[in-house]
């Protein structure tokens, strides 16, 4: 955490692995993680080497808007799930494409594609 700033898990849903992460990708307080949004300070986590996850993804957007981490369904949770699609092409676009029982793996986090 930055000197003066607000820890990153006095943000609802957000503990202490997501701070970790967002340290490592220089977001160093609550304010700087509320003022990129979640949008880019995920993408600077998946770049600074956090691996993706839909769950931590679409839980630090609920955070940021004061809601419970399982309130994200239904469209809303579809439209996050096409910007955490994007977002992952664009921070890790060297990963190979996986196909049956590894695309699903990773689709929920279980294992990291090889790079190519």
């Amino acid at each position: 955490m930055a000197e003066g700033g607000t820890p990153i898990t006095s943000i609802r849903n957000l503990g202490p692995a997501v701070e970790a992460a967002c340290s490592r990708a220089g977001i160093k307080d609550a304010e700087t993680l509320r003022s990129m949004g979640a949008d880019a300070a995920y993408e600077a986590m998946v770049r600074a080497g956090t691996k993706p996850h839909f769950i931590g993804y679409y839980v630090m957007h609920m955070g940021l808007q004061g809601r419970p981490w399982n309130d994200c369904q239904g469209k809303e949770k579809d439209q996050l799930r096409e910007m955490f699609d994007a977002l992952c092409a664009r921070a890790r676009p060297a990963v190979a494409r996986l196909e049956g029982l590894d695309a699903i793996l990773n689709e929920i986090g279980v294992i990291t594609p090889p790079r190519r």
